[in-house]
């Protein structure tokens, strides 16, 4: 089952490809920045910075908003002023007030005025801004700090990968749109999967949909995982009608997965997996559980829990989560269907 070097399609190091492969991103990440109104003013007398920001921060801290930086730099020619400083939220749940006095802001009496100048509205970023383009229009409304994540940077400019890594995903994906294909011609879905050992480059087991024949729960997905518990000597289920669904017996020699207490293991720890389609819901939980280090899919799916209906793998209230990437040979993906149901997997 290892990919033929003899069928692998050059990527050429430019990234000239058929083919981009793009992170799958939390809703957090792949949201816009989401706004909200705030008083500022202008510093007048940039002497007087530090002992207001301090005056104002004493009476309107901004611990509930840490990514917000309380001063800004007045970089337009038309600005008399070379500061604006944030005074305080300007309203309860993001309401919009009207525009208000200093002194009907500051009723009390505990900040000087000196060096300040006329109140007004500004909409900030209300959340910290976790992937570099949502930074980019962050800082587009106010100055804001920001903790990258390098590696997210990467993958979103489309250089995570190197050619090689891209040739063997490439190589992987191929595996399973032809186990998607044969399991076609016996009447399945359209849907392929492979497991791989990124490790050490094995394909561990490769398989099709199989829900036409004795169980409809045998989504791709949970077939290759199945054929993965046959390598380690488990596995539920029996495909000796189909014949495209195969596995690599596991290596006693090798590192085993990691265990549990009773000994058994987590069936895919550490592993990849390459699907021709994004899966379900029932799939996608069904790789938490086997604990699967990363998931490859080709096509989105309408039913699809990996960035369409949900994002499971980013979910803080389960007790594992994988890496997610889509858009590898995603037409040939896409195109399994439309071949399926023109009758053209011959």
């Amino acid at each position: 089952m290892e990919p033929d070097s003899k069928r692998r399609k050059t990527v050429e190091p430019n990234g000239a490809s058929s083919w981009e492969v793009q992170p799958v991103l939390s809703e957090q990440e792949s949201q816009g920045i989401r706004l909200m109104p705030v008083y500022a003013a202008p510093v007048l007398d940039k002497k007087e910075t530090c002992r207001l920001a301090k005056e104002i921060s004493a009476v309107y801290p901004l611990s509930d908003y840490p990514h917000l930086k309380r001063i800004r730099a007045c970089l337009s020619a038309g600005n008399s002023h070379p500061l604006e400083m944030i005074l305080c939220l300007a309203g309860l749940n993001g309401e919009q007030a009207g525009l208000r006095s200093l002194a009907e802001l500051f009723p009390s009496g505990q900040v000087d005025f000196c060096g300040l100048g006329k109140p007004f509205l500004v909409h900030v970023p209300a959340c910290a801004p976790l992937t570099r383009p949502q930074y980019e229009e962050a800082v587009s409304h106010w100055p804001v700090s920001f903790h990258e994540n390098k590696r997210i940077s990467q993958a979103l400019k489309g250089c995570l990968f190197s050619p090689l890594e891209r040739n063997r995903m490439q190589s992987y994906m191929e595996l399973a749109i032809q186990a998607a294909r044969q399991g076609a011609r016996q009447g399945m879905e359209p849907i392929g999967a492979a497991v791989v050992d990124p490790a050490t480059g094995r394909v561990l087991a490769v398989g099709h949909d199989c829900r036409e024949g004795s169980n409809p729960l045998l989504h791709a997905a949970m077939v290759c995982i199945d054929l993965v518990a046959h390598s380690h000597g488990g596995g539920a289920y029996g495909f000796k009608d189909y014949p495209a669904c195969t596995f690599l017996r596991a290596d006693n020699t090798a590192q085993s997965p990691l265990s549990l207490g009773d000994g058994l293991p987590y069936i895919c720890t550490g592993y990849d997996i390459y699907l021709t389609r994004e899966p379900c819901l029932m799939c996608a939980m069904a790789l938490v559980h086997s604990r699967i280090q990363r998931v490859f899919y080709g096509a989105p799916s309408p039913q699809g829990a990996l960035g369409t209906t949900h994002h499971i793998h980013n979910r803080k209230d389960l007790n594992h989560r994988y890496e997610v990437f889509r858009g590898i040979l995603e037409d040939q993906c896409k195109c399994l269907s439309r071949l399926y149901d023109h009758k053209e997997l011959a």
